[in-house]
């Protein structure tokens, strides 16, 4: 028997039974009730949606010039011509009240409503559960023409997982395979900025085009559990490998770096300040309405560290973009590297196998985040290894390629067009 299975709740408990059989619609009223838990998280998050966006930065002071609009070098293209036709292909199977809802301009406020929980804030785009097998599947030929092979299972396994807890749990309505809005962002094209994006619970993706440079930031993948133990997909797992690079890192420091990169060495700490631990978002700092999020600098610099931690380190970014493909990632390395003499490594929790933890590699153009979570759909009180949320953020203005986008905004214009 998988872990999981020892925590989940009784037959009629209210926490199942009271939203058994709600569609999204309903059960999006039932998570806005004031005094409830997911009342609470949208109070709190509703006015951050509309904050015009400047991005996540370490202090609050936006840095200028990381992120030039330059035409993709040879070898680093993103394969937007198979985008394109995809998402025309997409775009080719819905009415004109479809077309219209799904489609948003390219820096449209509606790319910052994207969330993780699995009650549907905002409605923007298209529900997939609504919508016809062919639509469905060009939604996932759209993602699946985007990024990688590996970085489409990957995001694609957080929605059957989803399914799968669906499954399990008796809520196949709030929670299933499709319980996902899509939207397009801009006009496809083989140069000027467009994009898409993806997201319902435990997987929100955002990725944006142009000139042939690729951004997929904000992303967040979660898993609750962490693999499906029966059915059609048994097998299906999800981060693992994250979570090895991650405690490479650590077991490549010395016991002392290893103290200093330990910011708390609790997952709820005594030490830690008010509001450190989110009820929604735990540990973690970087996600669904926190685009223009301060979040500090801690922990040890990793070039300060034995090469077989920063080689760890390194391989905790490659894993964190994992989603890009083999061109638009090796872009984004190489922008990592190029900024490794300040970048971070941050940890809380414990670091011995099996330990639950929260961990952070943060630089000026990239936040990759993992962190252990408490139950939601199943019922334990304090953080599992089989629930895992993970979050990629590129600071300093480039979430949905914003700062790229600008930059083609302000080419356009002072070229009078």
């Amino acid at each position: 028997m998988s872990e999981f299975r020892q925590y989940l709740f009784p037959s009629g408990h209210p926490r199942i039974a009271e939203v058994a059989g709600l569609d999204p619609y309903d059960y999006r009223d039932h998570a806005r009730t004031p005094g409830t838990f997911t009342g609470g998280l949208v109070e709190g998050w509703t006015p951050l949606y509309r904050s015009p966006f400047r991005g996540i930065t370490e202090d609050g002071t936006l840095r200028e010039g990381l992120y030039p609009l330059e035409p993709a070098r040879p070898g680093e293209e993103a394969p937007v011509a198979a985008m394109v036709d995809a998402a025309h292909a997409l775009l080719g199977l819905l009415d004109d009240d479809d077309r219209s809802r799904v489609t948003h301009e390219v820096d449209a406020v509606e790319w910052q409503t994207w969330a993780n929980p699995e009650f549907m804030q905002f409605d923007t785009g298209l529900r997939l559960e609504f919508q016809p097998v062919a639509v469905r599947e060009a939604a996932l030929a759209m993602m699946a023409a985007s990024l990688s092979p590996e970085g489409y299972e990957q995001a694609h396994a957080m929605m059957l997982i989803n399914g799968f807890l669906g499954e399990v749990v008796g809520l196949p309505t709030v929670l299933n395979e499709f319980s996902y809005n899509i939207a397009l962002y801009g006009e496809p094209d083989l140069r000027a900025p467009w994009g898409w994006q993806l997201y319902g619970h435990h997987c929100a993706v955002n990725c944006l085009v142009v000139e042939g440079r690729m951004v997929v930031s904000p992303v967040f993948l979660g898993a609750e559990p962490d693999v499906i133990d029966e059915g059609p997909h048994a097998g299906t797992g999800s981060f693992a490998d994250r979570i090895a690079a991650n405690r490479a890192v650590m077991a490549g420091m010395t016991p002392e770096q290893r103290a200093a990169a330990t910011v708390y060495a609790e997952m709820v700490d005594p030490a830690m300040p008010e509001g450190r631990v989110h009820p929604g978002d735990e540990r973690h700092l970087g996600g669904a309405f926190q685009d223009n999020r301060v979040i500090p600098v801690e922990g040890v610099r990793v070039a300060d560290l034995p090469q077989a931690a920063q080689e760890a380190a390194l391989a905790v970014a490659a894993r964190a973009l994992a989603l890009l493909p083999e061109g638009p990632r090796a872009a984004k390395l190489r922008e990592v590297q190029e900024h490794w003499d300040e970048t971070t490594f941050s940890w809380i929790g414990g670091h011995a196998d099996g330990d639950v933890f929260y961990s952070r590699l943060q630089s000026p153009v990239l936040i990759a985040e993992l962190d252990h979570h408490c139950g939601v759909f199943l019922d334990y009180r304090t953080p599992k290894p089989f629930h895992i949320h993970t979050v990629l953020r590129t600071p300093h203005g480039n979430d949905y390629g914003r700062a790229w986008v600008r930059q083609w905004q302000a080419g356009r214009a002072s070229a009078g067009r």
